[in-house]
């Protein structure tokens, strides 16, 4: 079995090739990880770290496990768990609502911080998944620009599942218009940095639409394993 810097190796350069030149952030999805393999995903290179479960994020953080990447907060955010994230997760992709937009900007406040946040968008709009209707998505952007203790960095979401990973291309592009519209609109306190979208199964189809962000869990740690208990 190929060791994580080993798995490491091979998605970066699966992520190089279908970039073709461009530069585009690896984030290591640790899900059900414990804290001495995310530090091996770290040592390997990983461009950041990505948590979906505030309570895993919170014990390995306490562990160290991120030291030496940023970390990112990926998973479905609830009001109540803001706390644990502003000023600890350097950016929170997860963000699909006006109502988390102002209470991370008061959260921030009262630490003194900036927080950055990408909107995650429903691309596919399926009722099961979380994120922004795309027609909702420019009144949430300028709600957000008017806050000042908010930076808006982008955009994320994860599409419907597929047949086969080009079958997620047509939402891959959508999200690039998107990304571009609001980019063009040059918004204060936005600066659309970064188009995250595409994980394992289809990371490189969402490059080659546009992604400059994928983030990548079972192709780096393995498959995981869903009989253990898991955190919330």
């Amino acid at each position: 079995m190929p060791s994580i810097a080993e798995n490491v190796a091979a998605v970066r350069a699966r992520v190089d090739s279908a970039a073709q030149g461009r530069r585009v952030l690896l984030v290591a999805a640790s899900k059900m990880n414990d804290a001495a393999r995310v530090k091996e995903a770290v040592a390997a290179g990983v461009d950041a770290c990505g948590e979906n479960r505030v309570q895993e994020l919170v014990e390995k953080n306490a562990g160290h496990a991120y030291d030496g990447a940023p970390l990112h907060f990926i998973g479905h955010l609830q009001k109540n768990k803001i706390k644990y994230l502003v000023g600890v997760a350097d950016l929170i992709e997860s963000v699909d609502s006006e109502e988390l937009v102002e209470l991370i900007d008061r959260r921030a406040g009262r630490l003194g911080l900036t927080q950055d946040i990408l909107l995650e968008v429903n691309i596919g709009r399926e009722a099961a998944k979380s994120g922004l209707a795309p027609e909702e998505l420019l009144k949430t952007v300028e709600f957000a620009a008017a806050k000042p203790n908010i930076r808006l960095r982008g955009l994320m979401a994860i599409p419907p599942v597929t047949a086969t990973p080009d079958g997620a291309r047509p939402y891959f592009a959508a999200m690039r218009e998107l990304f571009i519209d609001i980019a063009g609109k040059k918004y204060d306190n936005t600066s659309m940095d970064f188009l995250s979208m595409g994980m394992s199964g289809d990371f490189e189809a969402a490059i080659a639409e546009g992604a400059n962000m994928v983030r990548v869990g079972s192709a780096i740690f393995g498959a995981r394993d869903y009989s253990r208990p898991q955190g919330r």
